[in-house]
């Protein structure tokens, strides 16, 4: 147990899939796994363990934002022996060829953030998926026939949907980088694990872009959303 976690070591499994939204967490376990448990619902951050087709596995929100991530991640990492951690989450797209619904494994997250100068007094701020499990999760694709794209993601601090300059913010993104669009976890979830020496890989539904106007049907979402889901339990 941790000030933030009241599940008791073993209840929570080697691999854990993490939406942020903890609501999301209790549709995944109820309309995907059997034998469910809710073994943490402290701040009402839910964590529930089952099994998907005979193999045990967790689900735990993350919270939103890099601080909330770091601490759940390394929580489950340092005092509860999880292995493998595959965030799945929505995201922006600020690029013309990143679809709204397009599904992205993340291969990389930059933030201009200090999160690593203050875990670990390190001036880092690109790190990269643990390449293994998203092997994994791109051969499950392909053999399940989901269609997703491999990209590297910009981790903000503050949502960019509110920004006062949006033009302003894209100037200051590193073009090198090759950065297809915003989320706000996952780089705090890939610096952790590769400090603690774990796995973690992201899937990413994009659910808004800066180029497109069309408006998400919640039907369609939700679909999207499902194939995510279906994605990082098969590939478990």
């Amino acid at each position: 147990m941790t000030v933030h976690n009241q599940a008791k070591l073993g209840e929570i499994y080697e691999t854990v899939i993490m939406p942020g939204d903890p609501f999301r967490a209790q549709y995944i376990a109820e309309n995907y796994l059997e034998d469910v448990k809710l073994v943490n619902s402290l701040r009402c951050n839910f964590c529930y363990s089952g099994s998907y087709k005979g193999k045990k596995v967790s689900v735990m929100s993350s919270g939103m934002g890099m601080p909330s991530m770091g601490i759940y991640s390394y929580e489950l990492y340092k005092f509860y022996n999880v292995n493998n951690i595959i965030r799945i989450g929505t995201c922006g797209s600020f690029t013309e060829d990143t679809k709204i619904n397009d599904l992205i494994l993340v291969n990389g997250s930059y933030t201009h953030g200090n999160f690593a100068n203050e875990m670990s007094n390190k001036d880092i701020h690109f790190v990269e998926s643990s390449k293994e499990l998203n092997l994994k999760i791109e051969d499950c694709a392909n053999r399940n026939g989901i269609k997703i794209k491999k990209e590297n993601m910009l981790c903000t601090e503050y949502f960019d949907v509110y920004l006062d300059d949006f033009n302003k913010f894209l100037e200051k993104i590193p073009k090198e980088y090759n950065l297809k669009g915003s989320e706000m976890e996952a780089f705090a979830l890939f610096y952790t694990a590769k400090e603690l020496n774990k796995n973690a890989s992201c899937l990413l539904t994009v659910v808004d872009s800066h180029f497109e106007e069309n408006i998400v049907s919640p039907e369609d979402r939700q679909n999207s959303l499902n194939d995510m889901i279906k994605l990082a339990l098969e590939s478990v």
